[in-house]
């Protein structure tokens, strides 16, 4: 019989993440990485800085788990007590380790400070028997202690030192303890923008195979779209390609109209490489997005080669005057209107010598809505080679929703644009 595939569980701790002061990112990252490891977490808990609850809890991990990783409470500072609460469930002592005592008084004297914090030297102490995982980016190392046969792994809460420590020891240690009980999971993801998931979940069943193999399903809605996922389980990398590209070919026809590709999985990095491909530039004219089209599209490194500039034209004055807006269209349809906005998409591109230019402008509310165009009502417009395409659409949600799904089926019509040729 094959042996299981081992589960994880994850002891998150501080005051803020319950309070709400901070979002705890480090979980999900480790529930994504661990179970594309082979490792898939089963169970976690959210914990206080008090001691006896991060005790409690890492004993419940440790009974549910065979590996239980605990992130925060390794600082210098008095609530910082997970080292402590380690010792009392193992029995182990703590003792000051002189190299990592050495590093963190090397790391202060290069910042200027000939005296080590006394406070600091707590992050050089290490439970005895335990196994040290150096921290490349951070004070405070990790450390792997076994606890009634799991293996329990401490690790920092700033999540870029987390995420570093864990692909240079983690992952390897993991690799090596579990070896030949890995099944790791072989994810295929599928971006679609401009269909809700209702609709695209009738037109996905209809086509899907009965025989679905080792492949689930899931549909991911978000502000930008519906991502489907597949993931493969259980079966090595030769099997999973089979059925992801047997089941990807078979939902083609029904997400060809909405899918675009992006390994960021991104409508911006989507319409920068399309730019590219067709060695065409773009100017982007916003109002009711405030520059977020712009500010998706610089994200991105490399932008220059397609990105030419950017004008927020909030006031009328401005689309008029920068624009070449005509005042007739927008006292005779109002600011949020198919002609106005088609004049921005055209005027932006002609003003800053672009290929392509992008308008958009509506309502995102709260306020500023009519019986006629009520919260939510955006027009956007693509211009390319001379020709303009129009759409207004009803987008839902608060005023940062209807920001972002405008700003995301701005860029989808240019790429649709673009793909067409």
């Amino acid at each position: 019989m094959a042996a299981s595939v081992p589960k994880a569980a994850i002891v998150a701790i501080g005051d803020e993440l319950l309070l709400g002061d901070t979002v705890d990112t480090n979980s999900a990252w480790l529930g994504r990485r661990l179970a594309d490891l082979g490792v898939p977490v089963c169970c976690g808990w959210t914990i206080s800085d008090a001691k006896a609850h991060i005790a409690a809890a890492v004993v419940k991990a440790a009974a549910s788990a065979e590996v239980v990783l605990v992130t925060g409470g390794l600082g210098p500072t008095p609530d910082d007590c997970t080292r402590q609460a380690l010792a009392e469930v193992t029995g182990a002592s703590l003792r000051v380790d002189g190299d990592l005592l050495a590093g963190l008084e090397d790391r202060f004297r290069a910042r200027g400070y000939e005296v080590l914090p006394e406070r600091n030297v707590s992050q050089a102490q290490v439970l005895e028997g335990a196994r040290i995982l150096p921290n490349s980016l951070g004070t405070a190392p990790g450390q792997a202690v076994e606890v009634e046969g799991s293996l329990v792994i401490l690790l920092p809460g700033v999540p870029g030192e987390l995420i570093r420590l864990v692909e240079e020891q983690v992952v390897p240690l993991l690799a090596r303890r579990f070896a030949g009980r890995l099944r790791p999971l072989h994810h295929r993801h599928i971006q679609t923008s401009g269909v809700p998931e209702s609709v695209l979940a009738e037109m996905v069943e209809s086509v899907l195979p009965e025989d679905m193999g080792p492949v689930a399903l899931a549909y991911l809605p978000g502000l930008g779209g519906v991502e489907l996922r597949l993931t493969a389980r259980g079966v090595d990398s030769a099997e999973a390609a089979r059925w992801l590209d047997s089941i990807e070919v078979a939902l083609e026809p029904v997400v060809r109209e909405y899918r675009y590709h992006s390994d960021r999985r991104d409508m911006a990095d989507a319409l920068g490489r399309a730019l590219v491909a067709a060695s065409r530039t773009v100017a982007v004219a916003e109002s009711c997005t405030g520059g977020l089209i712009a500010k998706r599209l610089t994200d991105l490194p490399g932008a220059s080669e397609y990105f030419v500039g950017g004008l927020v034209a909030y006031a009328d004055r401005i689309k008029t005057d920068a624009l070449g807006v005509s005042r007739e269209d927008i006292e005779a349809h109002g600011a949020v209107s198919e002609q106005v906005v088609a004049a921005m998409a055209r005027g932006v591109a002609q003003t800053m010598g672009a290929d392509a230019g992008l308008g958009v402008t509506g309502i995102a509310g709260p306020g500023g809505h009519s019986a006629q165009k009520p919260v939510g009502t955006v027009c956007f417009a693509a211009y390319l080679g001379g020709r303009c395409e129009v759409r207004r659409e009803r987008f839902g949600g608060d005023r940062a929703g209807v920001r972002e799904r405008a700003a995301q089926a701005t860029m989808a019509l240019l790429l649709r644009m673009l793909e067409a040729g």
